[in-house]
Protein backbone atom coordinates (compact mmCIF):
# COMPACT_ATOMS: atom_id res chain seq x y z
CA UNK A 1 0.00 0.00 0.00
CA UNK A 2 3.09 2.67 1.27
CA UNK A 3 4.61 1.46 -2.44
CA UNK A 4 1.31 2.63 -4.14
CA UNK A 5 0.97 5.78 -2.03
CA UNK A 6 4.25 6.72 -3.16
CA UNK A 7 3.54 5.83 -7.12
CA UNK A 8 0.48 8.22 -7.16
CA UNK A 9 2.04 10.88 -5.11
CA UNK A 10 4.70 11.11 -7.39
CA UNK A 11 2.33 11.10 -10.21
CA UNK A 12 0.61 14.00 -8.91
CA UNK A 13 3.85 15.83 -8.46
CA UNK A 14 4.59 15.38 -11.64
CA UNK A 15 1.50 16.89 -13.29
CA UNK A 16 0.69 19.37 -10.51
CA UNK A 17 4.08 20.58 -10.28
CA UNK A 18 4.47 24.41 -10.87
CA UNK A 19 7.78 26.09 -10.98
CA UNK A 20 7.27 29.30 -8.73
CA UNK A 21 9.63 32.14 -8.14
CA UNK A 22 10.63 32.48 -4.53
CA UNK A 23 13.11 35.72 -4.72
CA UNK A 24 12.67 38.51 -6.84
CA UNK A 25 16.14 40.36 -7.26
CA UNK A 26 16.19 42.74 -10.91
CA UNK A 27 15.00 42.36 -14.10
CA UNK A 28 18.66 41.63 -15.39
CA UNK A 29 19.42 38.86 -13.22
CA UNK A 30 16.16 37.04 -11.87
CA UNK A 31 17.13 33.33 -9.72
CA UNK A 32 14.56 30.78 -9.64
CA UNK A 33 14.32 29.12 -6.34
CA UNK A 34 13.67 25.30 -6.16
CA UNK A 35 9.82 24.57 -7.28
CA UNK A 36 7.90 23.75 -4.29
CA UNK A 37 6.89 20.36 -3.98
CA UNK A 38 3.81 18.58 -2.95
CA UNK A 39 3.33 16.50 0.31
CA UNK A 40 3.97 12.66 -1.48
CA UNK A 41 4.02 11.21 2.54
CA UNK A 42 8.06 10.41 2.07
CA UNK A 43 10.54 13.32 0.59
CA UNK A 44 13.98 13.61 0.08
CA UNK A 45 15.25 17.01 1.01
CA UNK A 46 18.66 18.19 -1.43
CA UNK A 47 21.89 18.97 0.69
CA UNK A 48 22.43 23.03 1.27
CA UNK A 49 18.47 23.29 1.11
CA UNK A 50 16.17 23.79 3.56
CA UNK A 51 12.45 23.17 3.62
CA UNK A 52 10.36 24.90 5.62
CA UNK A 53 6.82 22.98 6.76
CA UNK A 54 3.21 24.47 8.31
CA UNK A 55 0.81 22.24 9.86
CA UNK A 56 -2.72 23.29 9.09
CA UNK A 57 -1.20 27.07 8.33
CA UNK A 58 1.53 26.84 11.31
CA UNK A 59 4.79 26.60 10.91
CA UNK A 60 5.52 23.48 12.22
CA UNK A 61 9.34 22.03 11.50
CA UNK A 62 12.27 22.86 8.83
CA UNK A 63 13.17 19.22 6.80
CA UNK A 64 16.57 18.35 7.15
CA UNK A 65 18.50 17.39 4.23
CA UNK A 66 17.75 13.30 3.60
CA UNK A 67 14.72 11.31 3.76
CA UNK A 68 11.69 12.93 5.69
CA UNK A 69 8.12 12.14 6.09
CA UNK A 70 5.14 14.30 6.14
CA UNK A 71 1.39 13.84 6.76
CA UNK A 72 -0.94 14.06 3.86
CA UNK A 73 -3.17 17.44 3.86
CA UNK A 74 -1.87 18.42 7.05
CA UNK A 75 1.33 19.19 6.31
CA UNK A 76 2.58 21.56 3.85
CA UNK A 77 6.23 22.58 2.65
CA UNK A 78 5.93 26.57 2.55
CA UNK A 79 9.00 27.77 1.68
CA UNK A 80 12.04 26.19 -0.21
CA UNK A 81 15.44 28.08 1.40
CA UNK A 82 18.93 27.64 -0.01
CA UNK A 83 21.69 27.45 1.93
CA UNK A 84 24.28 28.53 -0.31
CA UNK A 85 26.27 31.68 -0.86
CA UNK A 86 23.93 33.53 -2.93
CA UNK A 87 25.92 36.53 -5.48
CA UNK A 88 23.38 39.48 -5.97
CA UNK A 89 24.18 42.84 -8.79
CA UNK A 90 23.27 45.77 -7.12
CA UNK A 91 22.04 48.34 -9.83
CA UNK A 92 23.62 51.32 -10.78
CA UNK A 93 22.65 54.03 -8.51
CA UNK A 94 23.35 57.74 -8.16
CA UNK A 95 24.99 59.23 -5.25
CA UNK A 96 26.32 62.65 -4.28
CA UNK A 97 29.94 62.83 -2.34
CA UNK A 98 30.90 65.19 0.33
CA UNK A 99 31.86 67.77 -2.06
CA UNK A 100 28.34 67.58 -3.88
CA UNK A 101 29.93 65.33 -6.97
CA UNK A 102 27.25 63.20 -8.01
CA UNK A 103 28.35 59.42 -9.07
CA UNK A 104 26.57 56.92 -10.34
CA UNK A 105 28.32 53.53 -8.59
CA UNK A 106 27.30 50.42 -8.68
CA UNK A 107 28.39 46.47 -7.10
CA UNK A 108 28.34 43.13 -5.81
CA UNK A 109 26.75 41.71 -2.76
CA UNK A 110 27.69 38.32 -1.27
CA UNK A 111 25.43 37.00 1.41
CA UNK A 112 24.31 33.45 2.96
CA UNK A 113 21.34 32.55 4.58
CA UNK A 114 21.65 31.35 8.23
CA UNK A 115 18.03 30.92 9.65
CA UNK A 116 15.87 29.43 7.25
CA UNK A 117 12.88 30.95 9.49
CA UNK A 118 13.54 34.30 10.01
CA UNK A 119 14.54 34.33 6.40
CA UNK A 120 11.04 32.54 5.79
CA UNK A 121 8.57 34.89 7.85
CA UNK A 122 10.99 38.17 9.08
CA UNK A 123 10.88 39.56 5.61
CA UNK A 124 8.55 39.49 2.34
CA UNK A 125 11.60 39.39 0.13
CA UNK A 126 14.58 38.85 1.64
CA UNK A 127 17.49 39.08 -1.32
CA UNK A 128 15.25 42.46 -2.33
CA UNK A 129 15.38 43.75 0.99
CA UNK A 130 19.27 43.19 1.28
CA UNK A 131 19.56 44.65 -2.03
CA UNK A 132 17.44 48.04 -1.16
CA UNK A 133 19.61 48.17 1.88
CA UNK A 134 22.72 48.11 0.11
CA UNK A 135 21.95 50.58 -2.32
CA UNK A 136 20.97 53.24 0.56
CA UNK A 137 23.83 52.39 2.97
CA UNK A 138 26.14 53.01 -0.04
CA UNK A 139 24.38 56.58 -0.62
CA UNK A 140 24.85 57.38 3.24
CA UNK A 141 28.60 56.17 3.23
CA UNK A 142 29.12 57.86 0.04
CA UNK A 143 27.97 61.22 1.04
CA UNK A 144 30.40 61.10 4.03
CA UNK A 145 33.93 60.76 1.78
CA UNK A 146 34.71 63.51 -0.37
CA UNK A 147 35.38 62.67 -4.20
CA UNK A 148 39.39 61.83 -3.60
CA UNK A 149 38.79 59.59 -0.74
CA UNK A 150 35.99 57.58 -2.57
CA UNK A 151 38.85 56.32 -4.92
CA UNK A 152 41.46 56.13 -2.03
CA UNK A 153 39.49 54.30 0.69
CA UNK A 154 37.16 52.09 -1.21
CA UNK A 155 37.79 49.17 1.30
CA UNK A 156 36.84 50.55 4.13
CA UNK A 157 34.00 51.83 2.83
CA UNK A 158 33.23 48.06 1.45
CA UNK A 159 33.78 47.43 4.94
CA UNK A 160 31.36 49.90 6.62
CA UNK A 161 28.50 48.80 3.84
CA UNK A 162 28.97 45.12 5.50
CA UNK A 163 28.75 46.34 8.96
CA UNK A 164 25.81 48.25 8.52
CA UNK A 165 24.03 45.73 6.18
CA UNK A 166 24.52 42.89 8.81
CA UNK A 167 23.55 45.18 11.75
CA UNK A 168 20.12 45.55 9.84
CA UNK A 169 19.72 41.86 8.22
CA UNK A 170 20.02 39.60 11.45
CA UNK A 171 16.39 39.85 12.05
CA UNK A 172 16.09 38.72 8.40
CA UNK A 173 18.26 35.57 9.53
CA UNK A 174 20.44 36.78 6.79
CA UNK A 175 24.36 37.13 6.96
CA UNK A 176 26.54 39.83 4.16
CA UNK A 177 29.53 38.08 3.64
CA UNK A 178 31.19 41.11 1.32
CA UNK A 179 30.16 43.65 -0.26
CA UNK A 180 32.56 45.12 -3.54
CA UNK A 181 31.94 48.49 -5.25
CA UNK A 182 32.62 47.07 -9.00
CA UNK A 183 32.42 50.58 -11.39
CA UNK A 184 32.09 54.17 -10.25
CA UNK A 185 31.21 57.07 -13.19
CA UNK A 186 31.99 60.23 -12.94
CA UNK A 187 30.69 63.51 -14.60
CA UNK A 188 32.81 64.24 -17.94
CA UNK A 189 33.76 67.30 -16.51
CA UNK A 190 35.05 66.33 -13.03
CA UNK A 191 36.67 63.16 -15.12
CA UNK A 192 38.29 66.36 -17.56
CA UNK A 193 39.06 68.19 -14.34
CA UNK A 194 40.78 64.90 -12.59
CA UNK A 195 42.60 64.70 -15.62
CA UNK A 196 44.06 67.67 -15.76
CA UNK A 197 44.67 67.50 -11.55
CA UNK A 198 46.42 64.18 -12.76
CA UNK A 199 48.94 66.48 -15.12
CA UNK A 200 49.29 69.80 -13.04
CA UNK A 201 50.63 67.23 -10.30
CA UNK A 202 52.81 65.11 -12.69
CA UNK A 203 54.46 68.29 -13.91
CA UNK A 204 54.77 69.40 -10.37
CA UNK A 205 56.89 66.42 -10.00
CA UNK A 206 59.24 66.46 -12.67
CA UNK A 207 59.17 70.60 -11.90
CA UNK A 208 60.59 69.33 -8.45
CA UNK A 209 63.08 66.39 -9.47
CA UNK A 210 64.26 68.73 -11.68
CA UNK A 211 65.24 71.31 -9.84
CA UNK A 212 66.71 69.04 -7.17
CA UNK A 213 69.10 67.47 -9.65
CA UNK A 214 70.13 70.77 -10.74
CA UNK A 215 71.00 71.78 -7.02
CA UNK A 216 72.70 67.71 -6.81
CA UNK A 217 74.77 69.07 -9.49
CA UNK A 218 75.41 72.58 -8.48
CA UNK A 219 76.22 70.69 -4.71
CA UNK A 220 78.88 68.21 -6.71
CA UNK A 221 80.12 70.85 -8.93
CA UNK A 222 80.88 72.86 -5.55
CA UNK A 223 82.04 69.69 -3.41
CA UNK A 224 84.66 69.26 -6.55
CA UNK A 225 85.62 72.57 -6.42
CA UNK A 226 86.01 72.61 -2.67
CA UNK A 227 88.30 69.34 -3.13
CA UNK A 228 89.98 70.80 -5.58
CA UNK A 229 91.28 73.51 -3.73
CA UNK A 230 91.93 71.48 -0.65
CA UNK A 231 94.20 69.85 -3.04
CA UNK A 232 95.81 72.47 -4.48
CA UNK A 233 96.63 73.85 -0.97
CA UNK A 234 97.67 70.75 0.30
CA UNK A 235 99.94 70.73 -3.15
CA UNK A 236 101.25 74.41 -2.67
CA UNK A 237 102.07 73.15 1.25
CA UNK A 238 104.06 70.38 0.48
CA UNK A 239 105.81 72.17 -2.33
CA UNK A 240 106.67 74.88 0.34
CA UNK A 241 107.96 72.05 2.49
CA UNK A 242 109.92 70.53 0.26
CA UNK A 243 111.52 74.04 -1.07
CA UNK A 244 112.19 75.51 2.78
CA UNK A 245 113.49 71.41 3.45
CA UNK A 246 115.42 71.80 0.35
CA UNK A 247 116.93 75.31 1.28
CA UNK A 248 117.82 74.13 4.99
CA UNK A 249 119.90 71.98 3.28
CA UNK A 250 121.36 73.81 0.63
CA UNK A 251 121.95 76.48 3.68
CA UNK A 252 123.88 73.57 5.44
CA UNK A 253 125.78 72.52 2.47
CA UNK A 254 126.91 75.63 1.84
CA UNK A 255 127.92 76.49 5.68
CA UNK A 256 129.67 72.91 5.86
CA UNK A 257 131.81 74.02 2.85
CA UNK A 258 132.50 76.97 4.09
CA UNK A 259 133.42 75.85 7.24
CA UNK A 260 135.71 72.93 5.77
CA UNK A 261 137.22 76.09 3.55
CA UNK A 262 137.77 78.09 6.10
CA UNK A 263 139.43 74.79 8.55
CA UNK A 264 141.58 74.24 5.38
CA UNK A 265 142.73 77.77 4.45
CA UNK A 266 143.41 78.24 8.46
CA UNK A 267 145.64 74.80 7.77
CA UNK A 268 147.40 76.50 4.95
CA UNK A 269 148.13 79.75 6.95
CA UNK A 270 149.44 78.09 9.83
CA UNK A 271 151.83 76.31 7.77
CA UNK A 272 155.29 77.66 5.45
CA UNK A 273 154.90 80.50 3.39
CA UNK A 274 151.17 80.76 4.17
CA UNK A 275 151.09 85.12 4.54
CA UNK A 276 152.41 84.80 0.90
CA UNK A 277 149.67 82.67 -0.25
CA UNK A 278 147.31 84.83 1.59
CA UNK A 279 148.53 88.04 0.02
CA UNK A 280 148.36 86.80 -2.83
CA UNK A 281 145.00 85.60 -2.44
CA UNK A 282 143.94 88.75 -1.37
CA UNK A 283 145.60 90.58 -5.02
CA UNK A 284 144.18 88.62 -6.63
CA UNK A 285 140.50 89.92 -4.91
CA UNK A 286 141.54 93.38 -5.15
CA UNK A 287 142.07 93.39 -9.03
CA UNK A 288 138.68 91.22 -9.66
CA UNK A 289 136.71 93.86 -7.33
CA UNK A 290 138.05 96.72 -9.40
CA UNK A 291 137.31 94.64 -13.08
CA UNK A 292 133.79 94.85 -11.54
CA UNK A 293 133.25 98.33 -10.34
CA UNK A 294 130.34 100.15 -12.07
CA UNK A 295 128.49 97.31 -13.57
CA UNK A 296 125.71 97.32 -10.90
CA UNK A 297 125.49 100.71 -9.74
CA UNK A 298 126.87 104.48 -10.68
CA UNK A 299 128.00 105.31 -7.54
CA UNK A 300 131.38 104.41 -6.70
CA UNK A 301 133.52 104.59 -3.80
CA UNK A 302 137.16 104.71 -4.18
CA UNK A 303 140.58 104.78 -1.88
CA UNK A 304 143.04 107.82 -1.86
CA UNK A 305 145.42 104.94 -3.03
CA UNK A 306 143.76 103.28 -5.39
CA UNK A 307 146.42 102.34 -7.85
CA UNK A 308 148.76 101.37 -4.80
CA UNK A 309 148.42 97.61 -4.89
CA UNK A 310 151.31 96.60 -2.28
CA UNK A 311 150.13 98.73 -0.19
CA UNK A 312 146.30 97.22 -0.02
CA UNK A 313 147.51 94.52 0.53
CA UNK A 314 149.93 95.15 3.31
CA UNK A 315 146.90 96.66 4.90
CA UNK A 316 144.50 94.21 3.82
CA UNK A 317 147.24 91.84 5.71
CA UNK A 318 147.61 94.14 8.68
CA UNK A 319 143.71 93.59 9.14
CA UNK A 320 144.06 89.76 8.78
CA UNK A 321 146.84 89.56 11.56
CA UNK A 322 144.91 91.98 13.67
CA UNK A 323 141.90 89.88 13.91
CA UNK A 324 143.97 86.66 14.04
CA UNK A 325 145.66 87.22 17.17
CA UNK A 326 142.88 86.75 19.66
CA UNK A 327 141.66 83.19 18.03
CA UNK A 328 145.22 81.82 17.04
CA UNK A 329 145.35 78.52 17.81
CA UNK A 330 147.04 77.41 20.47
CA UNK A 331 150.08 74.98 19.94
CA UNK A 332 151.78 72.06 21.74
CA UNK A 333 155.06 74.20 22.10
CA UNK A 334 152.88 77.01 23.81
CA UNK A 335 150.88 74.69 26.27
CA UNK A 336 154.58 73.64 27.18
CA UNK A 337 156.15 76.70 27.75
CA UNK A 338 152.34 78.23 29.58
CA UNK A 339 153.24 74.63 31.98
CA UNK A 340 156.68 76.08 32.63
CA UNK A 341 155.81 79.31 33.63
CA UNK A 342 153.66 78.18 35.99
CA UNK A 343 155.92 75.81 37.53
CA UNK A 344 158.58 78.74 37.57
CA UNK A 345 156.46 81.83 39.19
CA UNK A 346 160.15 83.56 40.26
CA UNK A 347 162.14 83.56 36.92
CA UNK A 348 163.93 86.36 35.44
CA UNK A 349 162.60 89.22 33.26
CA UNK A 350 165.09 88.64 31.35
CA UNK A 351 164.19 85.01 30.43
CA UNK A 352 160.35 86.06 30.24
CA UNK A 353 161.57 88.61 27.97
CA UNK A 354 163.33 86.01 25.68
CA UNK A 355 160.09 83.69 25.64
CA UNK A 356 157.85 86.51 24.73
Amino acid sequence: MLRTLCRTGGLILQQTQRTVPRLCVNPVQQRWASSLPMNTVVLFVPQQEAWVVERMGRFHRILEPGLNFLIPILDRIRYVQSLKEIVIDVPEQSAVSLDNVTLQIDGVLYLRILDPFKASYGVEDPEYAVTQLAQTTMRSELGKLTLDKVFRERESLNSNIVHSINQASDEWGIRCLRYEIKDIHVPPRVKESMQMQVEAERKKRATVLESEGTREAAINVAEGRKQAQILASEGEKAEQINKAAGEAQAVLAKAEAKAKAIRMLSDALTEQNGNAAASLSVAEQYVSAFSNLAKESNTILLPSNTGDISGMVSQAMTIYSTLAKPSMRVTPEVLEENREEAANPSGSPQEKGINE
